[in-house]
């Protein structure tokens, strides 16, 4: 292992990758290594996931990539950030071409879709049964129709390039009913985009792919802020909604 100076409180770890060698930038901040922050625990469960993509794309190539962000749309939280950085990284070196990760991407995401939405569109029953492990009432489901009925294009569509919300977008969708031709060609449309940025990214940055999935990880707070606020906002309204008639009352 070499290390390389970098400042004060930044050192370069390199190491051997197959025959090629890989930068992993890591900050060694004696203060904030002591500071339990969120961004250490996403990382205490991220960082293995992502070291276990690395070495797929390592050992695969394309097809490696394909299978991984099948696995992202799957719902399985891969993050897709890493898996096209790190690919973009390799087209930098000259070991794959952008256009081979991106169309690996885009059809391992949309192959991956299907499998939520199947599991989604076959399940819808189920999830109306009282089982232990989840249950939809009747009326929330009737309700998610609505809105896919209004939304569902949109919703799909910019959906598929939100951190987090990919991931998971596919399965509601299948619940809701969605045409299956309809649902394939919007995410086909919201795939391209992320995933060709993505690629392009981890190409032009080259040995600090690593740091950029670092900056780019702070879109899942914001979306996870989002979310957050969200059920509070509609818990708030149900709690009101449910008090209303209550206080109508004589």
């Amino acid at each position: 292992m070499l290390l390389s100076g970098q400042g004060p409180l930044t050192v370069s770890l390199r190491w051997s990758v197959g025959a090629r060698r890989v930068t992993s930038p890591a900050r060694m901040d004696p203060i904030s290594a002591q500071t339990p922050v969120v961004g250490g625990l996403t990382d205490f469960v991220v960082d293995p996931i992502v070291e276990a993509a690395v070495d797929v794309i390592d050992a695969m190539g394309y097809a490696g990539v394909f299978f991984l962000m099948l696995l992202e749309s799957a719902c399985i939280p891969v993050p897709s950030e890493a898996i096209m950085l790190f690919a973009g990284f390799n087209v930098s070196e000259g070991e794959m071409t952008l256009f081979g990760i991106v169309v690996a991407g885009v059809l391992g995401n949309v192959v991956g879709s299907w499998v939520a939405w199947a599991a989604g569109y076959y399940g819808r029953m189920e999830l109306l049964e009282k089982n232990r492990l989840i249950h939809i009432n009747r009326r929330h489901l009737e309700w998610a129709d609505r809105w896919f009925e209004r939304h569902g294009d949109a919703t799909v569509f910019f959906a598929r390039m939100l951190p987090i919300i990919r991931t998971f977008i596919s399965l509601p969708a299948g619940v809701a009913r969605m045409p299956f031709w309809r649902f394939t060609l919007l995410t086909l449309a919201g795939c391209v985009p992320w995933v060709l940025l993505l690629g392009f990214i981890g190409e032009q940055v080259g040995d600090n792919w690593e740091e950029w999935r670092d900056y780019l990880h702070y879109g899942d707070y914001v979306v996870l802020a989002a979310i957050v606020g969200l059920i509070i906002y509609w818990l708030i309204r149900r709690r009101r909604n449910g008090t209303q008639p209550a206080e109508a009352g004589p």
